[in-house]
């Protein structure tokens, strides 16, 4: 019986036990490579045994006869690696039998025992067989759980990796753009402190350079009077007879007038100290610019490549990302980070005429494994025409002539999406719709040519305080 199974379960190919069996419409089966190699080597695919010809490329697998190939390795592997047989506890009988009704093995003598009338028997191999093959076929849920389980384990494996290199990525923009930042501030100090020790050095040289006259002007008034005291003090004959020459020597003096107070000579602190912070921040401004659609790069498909700072994006090769429930699959979208549920919202898209694009809103829910059937509401460059598109409507060809600057509104509350050709100023579509949930701005491309949002203009407006009530003030 043993020999009749093995032979039952062995490929006619390799005449082993079955690999990975997979069954042709004649119902022979073969082990996949066996037929496989047997194949390779003929120009028509037929059954090695009855030579019908299969029309099946990839026959199925014979899970069935997969299950007891496995269940009788297990039996042989079993009987290779066993001791003695075990003996019946009852009647010390070698076991070679198995109670149907009772599913247990037993002897010949418990067979002809009271207990096991009218029951049926099995052979213990045939039963062990058959069983192994019950117990594998239930084992098989398990094992496509468990291979479910690896691939997801895999896969969070994947994110947490993939976690550690946008940290990495994150960490190196922020140190970037903050050491422009510092840079832009050092430079700041350094012109403002250039400029402090400028007027520092020109009125503290004025100061000096008065002190100093002022200084030769005392020296001789000091001389001068110095030698007049020595006239005063000397007889009264001796002045007599050097009065008119002392008289002279003053009337000779030159005529000096008071020294008068210098303006503006102290450093202007207000100048350089009023509203430092704001003046330095205006100046900053010129550095920085605000998009108002940022693109989340988790929501990219991975054939898209997004800029650095996330406002534009092209077409280039498939990367390996993780594939989470956020990102697209099939079509080439990318999500703005933002979605909206109320009010106003602008944007601005600089495209590109070549292959397809589209810019709009879509659904917060709507579909992003496979295709998307509805949900969104867009304009699209696609097989060289400008449609509007938003299932189940009907799309519609747009009568414009090239875009190059597309504005998208999204009025929420309205229930309005509006296009509008930013070079011309003309609105080209709009949709009407009322919304019951979040939209979010998204672009979907295949050009080599990148996508842009606009940045938008930085301005800042100084108002004057003007009285509100007693005591308080407003800016």
């Amino acid at each position: 019986m043993s020999l009749k199974s093995e032979n039952d379960l062995s490929c006619t190919l390799c005449h082993e036990v079955f690999k990975e069996p997979v069954n042709l419409e004649c119902n022979h089966s073969f082990c996949k490579d066996c037929l496989k190699e047997w194949w390779s080597e003929k120009q028509i695919r037929k059954c090695p045994l009855c030579k019908e010809i299969s029309l099946f490329k990839d026959p199925t697998c014979n899970l069935e006869l997969k299950t007891r190939c496995e269940a009788f390795l297990l039996e042989r592997g079993q009987k290779a690696s066993a001791g003695p047989e075990p003996l019946c506890s009852d009647h010390a009988e070698k076991i070679k039998l198995f109670c149907l009704n009772h599913q247990q093995p037993l002897c010949v003598v418990c067979r002809d025992s009271k207990a096991h009338i009218h029951h049926r028997f099995s052979p213990v191999n045939e039963a062990a067989l058959d069983h192994r093959a019950k117990l594998l076929k239930s084992l098989n849920p398990l094992k496509e759980k468990q291979k479910l389980f690896k691939r997801v384990k895999e896969g969070f494996d994947q994110k947490a990796a993939y976690i550690e290199l946008q940290t990495q990525h994150v960490s190196r923009k922020i140190g970037e753009e903050f050491n422009k930042f510092h840079q832009f501030l050092r430079d700041e100090e350094e012109a403002r402190m250039s400029a402090l020790k400028k007027e520092q050095n020109q009125k503290s040289y004025r100061m000096k350079d008065k002190s100093e006259s002022l200084g030769k002007e005392i020296e001789a008034l000091s001389e001068t009077i110095n030698a007049m005291e020595t006239e005063l003090r000397a007889g009264d004959v001796s002045f007599l007879q050097n009065y008119q020459a002392a008289v002279e020597r003053i009337q000779r003096f030159p005529l000096i007038e008071d020294p008068q107070p210098v303006s503006e000579a102290l450093i202007d602190e207000a100048k350089h100290l009023g509203n430092l912070n704001f003046h330095i921040w205006n100046k900053m401004k010129e550095m920085v610019s605000f998009s108002p659609l940022i693109l989340d790069p988790n929501t990219a498909h991975p054939e898209l490549i997004l800029s650095e700072d996330l406002t534009s994006v092209m077409i280039g090769q498939r990367q390996k990302l993780p594939d989470n429930p956020e990102r697209f699959d099939q079509h080439c979208y990318v999500l703005g980070s933002e979605g909206f549920d109320s009010g106003t919202h602008s944007w601005d898209v600089e495209v590109r005429n070549e292959q397809f694009w589209g810019v709009g809103v879509v659904k917060k829910s709507i579909e992003r494994k496979g295709e998307i059937q509805t949900g969104y509401w867009e304009i699209c460059l696609i097989d060289g025409k400008y449609k509007a598109v938003s299932p189940p409507l009907p799309d519609k060809v747009l009568l414009v002539k090239k875009l190059e600057r597309v504005r998208v509104q999204l009025d929420w509350d309205r229930g309005r999406v509006i296009f509008i050709d930013l070079d011309t100023k003309k609105q080209i579509h709009i949709f009407k719709h009322t919304f019951t949930e979040e939209l979010f701005p998204y672009i979907g491309i295949k050009n080599k040519l990148p996508l842009k949002i606009t940045p938008m203009t930085i301005s800042v407006a100084q108002e004057h305080a003007v009285p509100l009530s007693a005591g308080f003030w407003g800016f």
